[in-house]
């Protein structure tokens, strides 16, 4: 069992890390996206309908498919001074109490989440835009995508912490 989680682990890590510098497209994507809006509303005086809308798609896909990269590298947003301030060994406990409680959030953020993606994907909402893509059916849908990904990278993390095999404080400072 004990290999069989490991295992698990390390797949999850490779998919975060293949699904994570694969988003790094979609931002340079959306400088493309961004700067052609720039030329062609100044140069040209011929601005898009599109541009904003898909930049703003582009952005968040990356920011919500990354979560799990992220997770995996542990290089989300934390308040070190505590690390400095408690043992070792009370900071190894504080990490999974962090990974616990953030697993919990997710898992109820996916929750609230689900019923209006499924509503969603039933009856295609669009953007309202002059372009009136389907923007908040697809960013609805891949926020669940994006908590689900998430959960399975803590998964594997807690795996990690459990089994010892933490990779070196990859994220703080």
């Amino acid at each position: 069992m004990r290999r069989l989680l490991a295992t698990y682990a390390d797949v999850m890590d490779r998919i975060s890390v293949f699904i994570g510098q694969g988003c790094s497209v979609l931002f340079f994507a959306c400088v493309g996206v961004s700067a052609l809006e720039v030329v062609m509303r100044y140069g040209f005086n011929r601005p898009t309908v599109w541009s904003t809308e898909l930049a703003m798609t582009l952005c968040a896909s990356a920011w919500v498919l990354a979560v799990g990269y992220v997770t995996e590298r542990q290089r989300h947003i934390s308040i070190t001074m505590i690390e400095t301030l408690v043992s070792e060994r009370v900071w190894h406990v504080f990490r999974l109490l962090q990974m616990l409680i953030s697993a919990g959030a997710i898992f109820v953020l996916t929750l609230a989440l689900w019923k209006p993606a499924v509503k969603a994907l039933g009856h295609m909402e669009t953007s309202g835009t002059a372009l009136n893509s389907i923007q908040p059916t697809y960013l609805k849908v891949l926020l669940v995508v994006g908590c689900i990904l998430y959960l399975l990278q803590l998964a594997a993390n807690i795996i990690r912490w459990a089994q010892g095999t933490e990779k070196e404080n990859l994220g703080g400072h």
